[in-house]
């Protein structure tokens, strides 16, 4: 079987380094930093300024390249890719970056986000003539660059672009060329720094900087699209003006505390979400503990601000994946307990404030505050640093559907019915756009929590990765 989590899954990293004789090397390395952002499949092309030479394989980053690999991918640039599938099925073709050859040369490319229009772009190329070799929605945008008439490949890169709709930080890698692009609403984040040495290094977060010795720069812009070649470095902007829809869930849950994106610190936002938390959602008890790992901030923020005691209630195995046991049909905890264990000298006769940043189903939370009364929890309170989700994400997160979201179909009171909790509070909306704007100044997403969509999709999008997967043949 395979543990199922109560968790939106992780989106996709991309990296890329211009002008190092260590190219590859130092990209399995901002990968591997990289890698609780996609754990499906890794891979790597490089350049040598006249061929592209590429790796990928199914699995962890560690697992995949070995320096026998890493020594086949030589030249002085190269980008990378960690997957998690959010549109497509989770089979090798599918893994990135894609390399492809056309009229304007080889081609490498590398995505993190979902594009909202791919499916009717896909038709019309396919009815056109077009043959495609994965299931995945960034495919199309190398198929629009070789069906351009432009001669040069960046104005064919900005015509196809300008075709697309959605989330989409891109690194695009030629033997001429390492381009970064970010969509005009600049949903994922995509940094840029610089090493020591002069090369110029591209991420999704910055904790990929620490481990390359790097030193960030910046942000790649919305709607910026930033062109290396021999010739230097030059900033373009080529497409309409939009209002930023930067993804709040990358401060509540996706990126790593100790990142910083969109200009700030994660750890300082999600610390000041759990402080919000706290402000509007108070309650008598003995202790906090999170849910691990990616709440352990805010419990902490929650706890400064509040005055009760953190501690580390709960255990988390990080070893769990795939299992082939099958549990009887009895033990019906098997897989929170897989995965979470709890201290029970810690919450043993003590009323528990239990801090988690999301609720998706509410079956995994259900199992843990069913582990934490059986220790002898004597009161059990459950705080969200985030308001309810209600909705799914079309632009790279992959949360469940509507019908699966347990805050939206059902009330507050029936949550707390149904996890079994002596009280549930969420942050509010307010609460929560306070937290995280105190710091940035605004322009979020929160369409999983409010339905707003800042970009509009056809209806059938929610059924997109259901029909690219009946369509893959496993491999």
């Amino acid at each position: 079987m395979i543990l199922q989590s109560d968790k939106p899954k992780e989106e996709c990293a991309i990296f890329g380094i211009y002008n190092s004789k260590e190219a590859a090397n130092f990209t399995y390395l901002g990968l591997y930093s990289m890698q609780h952002r996609g754990q499906e499949s890794s891979g790597i092309v490089s350049t040598d300024g006249s061929h592209l030479y590429r790796y990928a394989n199914m699995g962890l980053v560690a697992n995949i390249f070995t320096q026998t690999k890493i020594k086949e991918l030589i030249g002085d640039s190269a980008i990378g890719h960690n997957r998690y599938s959010t549109t497509g099925a989770s089979f090798l073709r599918n893994a990135q970056p894609i390399r492809v050859e056309s009229h304007l040369g080889p081609i490498a490319l590398a995505h993190n986000g979902n594009l909202v229009n791919s499916w009717d772009i896909r038709n019309k190329l396919e009815r056109d003539g077009s043959i495609f070799q994965t299931t995945i929605d960034s495919e199309v945008i190398v198929h629009l660059m070789a069906k351009s008439h432009a001669n040069d490949l960046l104005q064919a890169l900005c015509e196809s672009l300008n075709q697309i709709r959605g989330a989409y930080s891109l690194l695009v890698l030629t033997p001429r060329y390492l381009v970064a692009v970010r969509d005009p609403n600049g949903f994922r984040p995509l940094v840029m720094g610089k090493r020591s040495d002069g090369s110029i290094v591209f991420a999704s977060e910055t904790c990929a900087f620490d481990i390359t010795e790097t030193e960030y720069v910046r942000d790649v812009e919305p709607g910026e699209m930033i062109v290396i070649d021999h010739t230097g470095m030059r900033s373009l902007y080529p497409f309409a003006k939009a209002k930023p829809s930067l993804c709040i869930f990358e401060y509540i849950y996706f990126a790593r505390p100790d990142s910083y994106i969109f200009g700030d610190s994660v750890y300082k936002v999600r610390k000041s979400l759990g402080r919000q938390l706290a402000r509007v959602m108070p309650v008598e008890a003995d202790v906090v503990i999170p849910v691990p790992d990616s709440a352990t901030i805010a419990a902490l923020g929650y706890s400064e601000e509040s005055g009760i005691p953190y501690q580390s209630g709960l255990i988390r195995s990080h070893y769990v994946g795939r299992t082939f046991i099958e549990p009887d049909q009895k033990i019906r905890d098997f897989g929170a307990k897989i995965k979470y264990n709890v201290v029970k000298e810690v919450v043993d006769g003590k009323r528990v404030v239990v801090i988690d940043d999301s609720v998706m189903r509410g079956t995994t939370s259900r199992k843990i505050i069913k582990m934490i009364r059986n220790a002898g929890a004597k009161e059990i309170h459950f705080r969200v640093s985030a308001p309810p989700t209600i909705s799914p994400c079309y632009y790279g997160i992959d949360i469940p559907t509507h019908n699966e979201l347990i805050a939206a179909t059902h009330s507050i009171d029936e949550i707390k019915k149904y996890l079994r909790v002596d009280s549930i509070a969420y942050l509010t909306l307010d609460g929560m756009h306070g937290a995280v704007e105190g710091h940035k100044g605004g322009g979020f997403c929160d369409a999983c929590f409010t339905s707003n969509y800042p970009v509009e999709f056809q209806e059938h999008i929610g059924n997109q990765k259901s029909l690219f997967t009946e369509y893959a043949v496993e491999e």
